[in-house]
This record gives C-alpha cells, structure tokens and sequence, in this order.
C-alpha cells in the first residue's frame, strides 16, 4: 500500500490513517532488551524530575501514608528548590510536624499554594502568623478526591513513595522493610496526576503483586535509601493511650454504642483517630462477644485494636485507606479479608458509591465541640492551625449514628464552648457527645437520648456541659485574630463553611 492508496481510505468518520512503518514504531523500546525493561528507572531524582517536565507555576502531590515518618516531601522539595523552581502549589494528602522544613521553600517562594488535610508543627505555626501570601486550602479526605474529580484540583506531577517496586513500577505498601501498609492516598494521586513519579527503598522481580499502585500509572521510578520511617507511623494523632481519663471516655463511648439502637448483629464502624477514639476497639471486643454481635465491616484507618477483633472473629472484613501501625500494616499483607481501598472508594461524596455511606457507628474526636453540636479539629486554643480535618466531616456526614469523645477540660482549657474557633463539621451531623463529666446527645436525636438514659448513663443537656466548663475553667480569654484569612476551611462537597484568620503578633 502506498499514500495515494491510504487517501482513498480515510474517510471522514475514520481519524487520519498512517501508513505502517514497523512493529516497533510506536514502541521503540521493544527494539532494545535493556530498555524494554529499565525505561522507567531514573538514575536520580533530579533526571525523574528533568523527564516529568515539570515547570514554574505547576501542581505537585505526595501522600502521608508515613505520617510524622515521612521522609519523601521534604527531600522532594528540598531537590525542587536546588533545581530553582518556583510558584509551585503543594497539594500533600496531609502535613505533619517533620514537614517544619517547608517553611523554608515558602519564604524563597517555591512553593506558594498549598491544598491540604491538614497542618501541625512549626510548619502551621509559621501559616497561621501570615508565612503564605494566599490562604491554604484545607479539605477533607474524601473532598480532596471532590476537587481532583471536579478539576479545581489537578495534579501535573505526583511524587509516591513506596516501599517497594519493579521496575514497571508496580508497587505496593505491605512489603519491603518500610512496609507503611494501604496506599489509599497515593492510589488517587496515581490515578489523577498527569505525571507519576515513584520513588522507592527496593526494586523487586517482576511482576511486584498484589500491586496498589499499577504499572499503567507510573511514568518514572527512583530508587532511593529512605522513603520513610515507618516506626513513626503512630506518633501523634494515631497514638495509643495509656491515659486513665481517655479510657475513661472510650468506655463511657462504648456504652453509648451498646444501647443506641444501632449495636446489632452485622452493624458497621469506624473508630476514628485520636487517642480516646482509637481505644474504644479496646472496649468492644467484651460487649460484642457478651451481646453474640459481629460487625460487618470496620472503615478508615485501621488500627491494630480492630485487627485484634478482626482476627478473634468479631469484625468479618477490615476495608483500610490508612493503616495506623505497624500491626494493622503486617495484617494488610497477610489476611485476606483486610482490603485496601482507595480514599475514593472511602468518602468521596462524587464518587459512584462511598464505602463511609454504609456506616452505622463512628468515633470521633474534637479540639472544640460548641453547643450546637459544631466541631472544630483544625485550630486549637491559641487559634493556631494544628489539626487535620482528615475524614472527619466524610464520615459524620454518612454514618447512621456519630460519636464524638473529647475531655470537658484539656489543661483548665474548655472543649465545650459557645462557639467554636473553626467550624469544620456541622453540628446537624453530631448525634453524641462524650466527656469525663457526662454525655449530650443532639436534640435532633430525641430517641438516641431515651435510650441512653433508659440505660442509666449520665445524660446532660450539651449547654450544662458547657456551663459546667466554664464554672471550672473560666471565660476564656478571646483569641485576638486580624482580619486578613490565611485557611479557607472546604467542606466534603467543595463549598467552604468557614475560614481561620492570621493570629495578630502579640498573640502567645
């Protein structure tokens, strides 16, 4: 065949035919065994980037999946910065306290947006007292998807690290020796970015499965000594307690869960982090074995108390986005019916089908709860930024019944207030709230209320437990904020439902 001959044959339904030139025309990688390969690998992290083509002005993304053990953000952006990047925008999963060193690369104006779950440190210190010219934008887990799906957000280069890979660049979380276990972040970055870039402890033999992260998303691959620490996975907020008034509250939350109607053969939940959400699995485990209960399923991040259930028999399937220690990770390689999903599949209100919208029971906690049931998670007591808004409106939104634990006072500092600092969760999406000094349950929820107190437990009108607070700690003092914003707090569904303004600088 030649082209007078091709002519005749594209017709105006058909695209513009070309004429075959050879087998490896389009594949010329095939032509060569080592390249066929090795054509992914990059021998550093400078060559992934240079082959990206990322430039000025562009998006780049990172999962936490390694929490405060994170050692891929700050060593990407550190490169980034060397390089003479600028004007960047940061669009990490969440931040933590080991990422302090951003602040730097902000000044210098490497990076100058930043889409987030979440903030701590020095890091949210430094933005909360005006580092940023622009406010940061902080979503939820399941919003963060929202905003890719809906194009506010779009990721032109992904950097992952993984434990382990192959040379496709299959990779996953659940082997390798910084084993982080899900990759339920990274699996949308992957899915979203325009760019993948995966940096990785060990290259393993082909084909590396079960495989979170598929080779048909991966562009590069850069073996480097350390992606993470994964010792410090449950430092902080996925911390375990030890703490006497914390396991107080989870036991007071427990009991809630056993006679709110919703504690049933097949019933559903997700413990939530935050140290006296996380110990109520503790407590479970005697309820559900005296009552002859069984959960479906647990959702979210996954700890090792859930899969202590899991594994007695009492939680039939553990469905994981984030596992919150090293147990939970070993038990992701291991059982089969602990399944990683990605934060998509999790709490995505645009997605097909949401795994949070078969919830019955959530735990969750609060730096401030108001009498209005509105709960605030991101600023603290001095109005800086140092909490994530994580999966909390996700999952307060969908399941049947939600729990939120918090201490009346943390160090003389009330947690029941009149109106919180930051409104990140309506309180028309609050059932319960649990304290060491009594239980309030939303007026919305009038037979939650006659059931509990059929039961004996300790219910107080959410306004006594706040007076309660303030006869004990006092009027706190007003925090003293300027006017210019510097957080644009984003519900699940894009909208914003408040804003954190720059502490004025005399504020302590």
């Amino acid at each position: 065949m030649n082209l007078t001959e091709l002519r005749q044959i594209n017709l105006p339904h058909l695209p513009d035919l070309k004429l075959f030139d050879s087998a490896s025309a389009a594949t010329p990688w095939l032509a060569e065994v080592n390249m066929k390969h090795r054509r992914k690998l990059c021998a550093s992290l400078e060559e992934a980037i240079t082959r990206s083509g990322l430039q000025d002005g562009m998006t780049i993304s990172f999962h936490h999946a390694f929490r405060e053990g994170d050692r891929v953000i700050n060593h990407v952006v550190a490169m980034l910065a060397r390089l003479g990047f600028k004007n960047l925008t940061l669009a990490s999963s969440s931040l933590m306290a080991c990422n302090d060193a951003l602040i730097e690369p902000i000044q210098s104006g490497v990076i100058t947006r930043i889409y987030t779950s979440g903030l701590r440190g020095k890091l949210a210190e430094a933005i909360s007292h005006g580092l940023m010219d622009e406010p940061v934008q902080i979503h939820s887990h399941g919003g963060r998807v929202k905003l890719l799906q809906d194009g506010e957000l779009k990721i032109d280069v992904a950097f992952l690290g993984v434990p382990c890979s192959d040379e496709f660049g299959n990779a996953n979380g659940t082997q390798g020796q910084s084993a982080c276990g899900s990759l339920g972040y990274a699996m949308v970055d992957a899915q979203f970015a325009q760019k993948v870039i995966l940096l990785t402890e060990e290259l393993v033999p082909f084909p590396n499965m079960p495989a979170s992260l598929s080779q048909d998303q991966v562009d590069m691959i850069v073996q480097v000594e350390s992606v993470g620490d994964a010792e410090k996975i449950s430092v902080g907020a996925a911390r375990v307690t030890s703490n006497p008034r914390e396991l107080m509250i989870a036991r007071y939350a427990t009991e809630v869960i056993e006679h709110s109607g919703y504690f049933n053969d097949g019933f559903s939940l997700q413990t939530g982090s935050g140290a006296a959400a996380t110990a109520v699995t503790q407590f479970m485990a005697e309820k559900m074995v005296r009552h002859g209960v069984k959960a479906r399923f647990a959702l979210g991040g996954i700890t090792g108390s859930l899969v202590a259930l899991h594994e007695q028999g009492l939680i039939e399937k553990l469905l994981d986005t984030q596992c919150f220690d090293g147990v939970a990770a070993d038990s992701l390689r291991r059982n089969p019916n602990h399944v990683e999903i990605s934060t998509n599949e999790y709490a995505n209100p645009g997605s097909k089908a949401a795994c949070c919208d078969q919830l019955d029971v959530v735990i969750l906690s609060a730096l401030e709860i108001d009498i209005d049931f509105n709960v605030n998670v991101i600023t603290g007591s001095d109005g800086v930024m140092r909490g994530a808004s994580g999966g909390h409106c996700d999952v307060a939104a969908a399941a049947n019944l939600t729990i939120v634990v918090a201490p009346l006072l943390r160090s003389r500092i009330p947690t029941v207030v009149k109106r919180v600092t930051t409104r990140l969760t309506p309180g028309e999406s609050i059932d319960v709230l649990v304290t060491d000094h009594g239980i309030a349950v939303n007026p919305a929820r009038p037979e939650i209320r006659e059931r509990l107190l059929a039961a004996g437990m300790n219910i107080m009108d959410i306004t006594a437990l706040y007076q309660r607070a303030m006869t004990l700690s006092g009027e706190p003092k007003p925090i003293a904020f300027t006017d210019r914003i510097v957080g644009i707090i984003r519900y699940r569904d894009g909208s914003v439902i408040d804003v954190v303004r720059q502490l004025k600088e005399d504020t302590i």
